[in-house]
């Protein structure tokens, strides 16, 4: 299951110079609405790889129906990238603005949205930005990292009348929608608990410890930016709302202690660098894949940033075992583990409910770049599903299939951004800044645990903010079947 690399966009001090006058971006007049014929104009900010996927649709599937007009980041050589692949795929170069820029591109071609794929604690300056501008704004999730800078992304929402797209493409997957239709069937009753672990191995969970994502401040840990993911699963699976979270968190894999009991004299600064490169199997040949070449080792002159930095680094202040005990407004419970160094990729997730129990696994084939596949390793991911009635035989559910990334949801969220034809979807898989917050907040809330110890109420973390469109569910309050009695 794809989850690409992320890179290093666009910095706060660039943030702020390009934010300077924030009566100017007010003043910005709406975008002009056009017809679907004559395609949407996006532009995008940030453009590493989390860019590519946007960038590769509006190319790619859907060019008769949305154009990229223009391009922003920090990084001169990125951008230069990004317009050269543009032509290599036969689309118009967008025209490029450094982020001191950001308002300027704004003014000149009023898009119909901004594209936001930069650093997760930098989002909301550009997506505050773009609603004040009275623009529309896609962002990559999680949608912010902290609750002061999710209020400002609900006021600003609030203000300008206009709305965010966070794009949890999770949703989208066909075997995770499947799971979704069978809980609204009523296939178990009515929810009253979840048990959801996810493992991230030794290859994508060491990953996170050599990119900007170490950095708690900049991408909330992985309680922000990879379990937003999962938090937006059971919150739609459900379709519920968070009410309180407890949480514990510890960082024991990827430290220096770790990679001396590996028989390593490390931690160093990078793996490029490293002169112990031949006895580390977390090395990153980062010059050997052709992607991050290209966007990172041919750019580091121009920012300084190293993709491969090394994973047993001292400096790294993000969690590598969390532990979260969700309450839901609706009465259900939530019992969550996330695991960054373990043996094998994906997740186990139950249901138990008024009438049984649903069971709903996922062997992940992660794609890591830089990374090899095994020799006869299948790059498909292996799902089973089945549903086991209260003192019923166990029922095996044939999963649903999809191609392309993230279990094939990439392709379908896509067309419901990019396709003005997308038919309407009843299981509301859309996800606009109220799901973005209910997301994130599960999450900044278990950050907040990790430091006191104590239980965390969502509704203390932030204001005004409603609750999503879901789907409906079974009641907590319909009859339920009597099980079957048991005979000796």
């Amino acid at each position: 299951m794809t989850e690409e690399a992320d890179d290093l966009g666009l910095g706060r001090r660039e943030v702020m110079a390009g934010m300077a006058g924030g009566a100017a971006i007010a003043s910005i007049p709406s975008a002009p609405a056009r017809a679907a014929t004559g395609g949407r104009r996006f532009v995008q900010v940030g453009c590493g790889s989390r860019a590519r996927m946007f960038q590769e649709a509006i190319w790619g599937p859907h060019k008769t129906t949305s154009s990229l007009v223009a391009i922003c980041d920090t990084n001169p050589g990125r951008l230069a990238y990004a317009a050269r692949r543009a032509a290599a795929a036969g689309a118009p170069a967008p025209q490029t603005y450094l982020a001191a820029d950001f308002t300027r591109m704004l003014k000149e071609h009023r898009p119909d949205a901004v594209i936001v794929t930069v650093p997760d604690a930098y989002h909301v300056d550009y997506i505050v930005g773009a609603l004040d501008a009275g623009i529309d704004v896609i962002t990559e999730k999680p949608m912010t990292t902290d609750a002061a800078k999710a209020q400002a992304i609900l006021d600003a929402v609030k203000r300008s009348g206009r709305h965010v797209r966070v794009t949890f493409n999770y949703r989208y997957a066909p075997f995770r929608t499947q799971v979704k239709e069978l809980l609204m069937a009523g296939e178990i009753g009515d929810v009253l608990s979840v048990d959801f672990t996810w493992l991230l191995n030794t290859v994508h969970g060491a990953d996170y410890f050599r990119r900007w994502h170490s950095n708690k401040a900049i991408s909330g840990g992985l309680m922000v930016h990879k379990a937003t993911h999962h938090f937006d699963l059971v919150n739609w699976w459900l379709s519920d709302v968070p009410a309180t979270v407890n949480a514990t968190g510890k960082r024991q894999f990827y430290t220096p202690e770790m990679a001396r009991r590996m028989g390593l004299d490390g931690p160093h600064q990078r793996c490029r660098t490293c002169p112990e490169k031949a006895e580390c199997n977390f090395y990153l040949d980062i010059a050997a894949d052709p992607g991050l070449k290209a966007l990172y080792v041919d750019n580091e002159r121009y920012d300084g940033y190293f993709r491969d930095q090394c994973v047993w680094r001292p400096e790294i202040s993000i969690e590598d075992t969390m532990n979260v005990i969700v309450g839901y407004e609706g009465g259900a419970t939530l019992s969550y583990s996330l695991n960054a160094f373990n043996a094998w990729e994906g997740y186990h997730v139950a249901f138990n409910g008024t009438k049984g129990r649903l069971e709903h696994n996922v062997v992940e084939k992660a794609y890591v770049a830089g990374a090899t596949m095994t020799q006869g390793e299948s790059d498909e991911d292996a799902v089973t599903t089945r549903i086991v009635p209260l003192r019923g035989a166990p029922r095996t559910i044939k999963p649903r299939t999809g191609e392309g990334g993230h279990g094939g949801g990439d392709a379908v969220m896509l067309t419901d951004l990019f396709d003005p034809a997308a038919p309407a979807d009843p299981l509301l898989r859309a996800a606009d800044e109220r799901g973005g917050a209910c997301s994130i907040l599960i999450g900044i809330a278990a950050n907040q645990c990790f430091k006191t110890g104590k239980e965390v109420k969502i509704a203390e973390l932030v204001s005004g903010l409603r609750r999503p469109d879901l789907p409906a569910m079974p009641s907590h309050g319909q009859p339920v079947p009597m099980p079957p009695r048991v005979v000796r």
